[in-house]
């Protein structure tokens, strides 16, 4: 259903900017960002809108006479929840329920909103996800509290380096050097057996997962430097797990 309104031409590209740039920066594929500002823009007439997304940008038109806007993504995280928030505001956009305005409130409300879970139960969900991890890898349950241990503070180490150096490989490096740290001083101190294991699961919390998968969904979907450019990403955050972990070994 197409709803024909009469809305000023800034404040239409003002809502599937917004709707695009939070669904990029939350992790959500390029092809979804593209199609959910087109739907947005074809909800109000606007039928040959074009854009342009990439993982650190989005370039979009509203129609081809107008002029195109830029606006450059800086940060990237995982929040599906806001994901799924925009393309519920979307689709109101689409029936009718919501007008242009009401959509823009909705939207900085959720760009806005903060991570929807806290940075402690992050914390405490990845170190129970590396115990897990280290069992699934063929441990010993006797390296289930050192996997866990070192995977919260893999993980602590993870946001506090990220928040004191805005370089998300020097992050993962740090990171990852921690987990290799406390997990051989663990294992020297005969708390737990398999070091090897104790290390694959402590270090699953922080490999790219979804990057992998948003880079070959992109890739399939014809977006090919979106697709390349995640790819990238997800290779240098590994060939940072894995240079930690190295140093490590070389050391020790």
């Amino acid at each position: 259903m197409e709803i024909k309104l009469e809305q000023p031409t800034y404040e239409v590209i003002g809502v599937c900017l917004l709707a695009g740039k939070i669904m990029l920066r939350s992790g959500a594929e390029t092809y979804r960002v593209e199609d959910t500002m087109a739907r947005i823009a074809s909800s109000f007439g606007f039928t040959n809108s074009n854009s342009y997304v990439t993982p650190t940008g989005i370039i979009f038109q509203l129609d081809k006479a107008g002029s195109a806007q830029l606006i450059q993504i800086v940060t990237r995280t995982t929040d599906l929840r806001k994901v799924v928030a925009v393309n519920s505001i979307s689709r109101q956009l689409s029936t009718g329920e919501i007008s242009v305005q009401e959509a823009y409130t909705l939207l900085h409300q959720v760009d806005i909103e903060a991570h929807a879970f806290s940075i402690w139960l992050q914390i405490i969900a990845a170190s129970i996800a590396s115990g897990c991890f280290t069992i699934m890898f063929q441990g010993k349950w006797l390296d289930f509290i050192p996997g866990m241990i070192c995977g919260g503070l893999g993980y602590c180490a993870l946001i506090y380096f990220h928040h004191l150096v805005r370089v998300k490989f020097f992050a993962e490096l740090m990171a990852s050097f921690l987990i290799g740290i406390v997990s051989f001083l663990l294992t020297s101190a005969g708390i737990g057996q398999s070091l090897d294991k104790i290390i694959i699961g402590s270090v699953m919390p922080l490999v790219p997962g979804l990057l992998i998968t948003n880079a070959v969904r992109d890739l399939m979907a014809g977006h090919l430097v979106s697709g390349l450019s995640r790819g990238a990403e997800a290779f240098l955050t590994a060939f940072a797990i894995g240079t930690g972990i190295a140093v490590v070994f070389i050391i020790f």
